[in-house]
């Protein structure tokens, strides 16, 4: 009697495994199986801007507080703040340079990166009435606060100084790319495509 009992557990047992083993293999009605797909997407970015020279003409005597930069989809964005100047008075000149020269004393800033992009804004960095500046940057040295990890295009950044009401940037850039600036309200916006082809 024990042996028949034993051999009863085994196939009972053996019989119940292969009941949740062929369960488990049996595909389920309400649970298709799902496959792993890999879906590239592309971003349609903005095109035209091309890599010629930007210039407005106007002028500010309100100085420069701020300069900072941010990573997007299609571009890289350096903003230049001038709290209360109002946009009828932000004044610039954009453009790629084979080596950036300070104003004034003409001393060469190395700007890293495959190709160097001079930033001016016609505004000073320092107060019109007491010479006091009014943002921390230093000739030469990199923007304080700026850090470009991770980003596409923008490699470097310099400040050339404050001349004669005009503050000078360098901005090293991965290649010599299409690139477009934006006066708003109270800041001048400088944005470098990551291609030429208007895919991100």
């Amino acid at each position: 009697m024990p042996r028949t009992r034993t051999t009863s557990t085994i196939a009972a047992t053996l019989a119940l495994l292969g009941a949740t083993l062929a369960a488990a293999a049996a595909p389920a009605g309400a649970a298709p199986a799902t496959h792993a797909t890999t879906t590239l997407t592309t971003t349609a970015c903005p095109t035209g801007w091309g890599s010629k020279e930007k210039v407005s003409r106007t002028s500010t005597s309100t100085p420069v507080r701020n300069i900072r930069t941010g990573r997007h989809a299609c571009f890289d964005r350096m903003v230049v703040d001038l709290p209360g100047a109002g946009r009828s008075g932000l004044g610039y000149q954009v453009r790629y340079v084979d080596r950036l020269y300070q104003d004034g004393s003409g001393r060469a800033i190395p700007v890293g990166g495959g190709a160097v992009l001079e930033v001016r804004v016609a505004a000073p960095a320092y107060d019109p009435d007491t010479g006091a500046p009014t943002y921390p940057g230093r000739a030469g040295r990199p923007l304080p606060g700026v850090d470009l990890t991770g980003y596409r295009t923008f490699r470097d950044t310099r400040f050339a100084g404050s001349f004669e009401g005009e503050t000078q940037i360098g901005l090293g850039v991965r290649a010599r790319l299409p690139f477009r600036v934006l006066p708003l309200t109270d800041r001048i916006v400088i944005d470098v495509a990551h291609t030429w082809s208007g895919r991100s």
